[in-house]
């Protein structure tokens, strides 16, 4: 697995590649380091790794349920130590789903996806990140 960033100003506004995909993401720092709010932060790119790790596969545990989803957004927010570094110290995520979806189901799916299948949870959590989730559902 291989990434490239490369600079677009003079400040700290980059553009990140996957050499997978060639999708470009781009990253920018705070405003008190020059960050001129072009980009994703790179303490919000973790927690959007966190989500979208989790929730790719809690799809995919539906799926195989015969579950009906029709939408899905997830909330994701962290809490960081005031020292420097100032790492994660908590993380929750809220995953948000519609459709006809048994509330047993998917709260095993979630288990299943965030806590045994995402490598970003296994990452943080090694870290001595406390991270929780919960789900609610919507029924259409």
């Amino acid at each position: 697995m291989k990434i490239t960033l490369n600079r677009i100003n003079q400040a700290v506004h980059f553009e990140g590649t996957s050499h997978s995909t060639d999708v470009k993401i781009h990253i920018d720092g705070s405003p008190d380091i020059g960050g001129e709010g072009l980009g994703a932060r790179p303490m919000e790119l973790v927690l959007m790794a966190l989500g979208s790790c989790s929730v790719l596969d809690l799809i995919s545990i539906l799926k195989k349920q015969k579950q009906e989803v029709n939408d899905v957004v997830i909330e994701v927010e962290g809490t960081r130590r005031e020292a420097i570094p100032a790492v994660f110290t908590a993380i929750h995520l809220l995953f948000r789903l519609k459709g006809a979806i048994d509330e047993q189901k998917a709260n095993k799916a979630a288990e299943l996806a965030v806590k045994k299948y995402c490598s970003v949870h296994d990452m943080l959590a090694a870290g001595g990140v406390d991270i929780t989730y919960t789900v609610t559902i919507e029924k259409q």
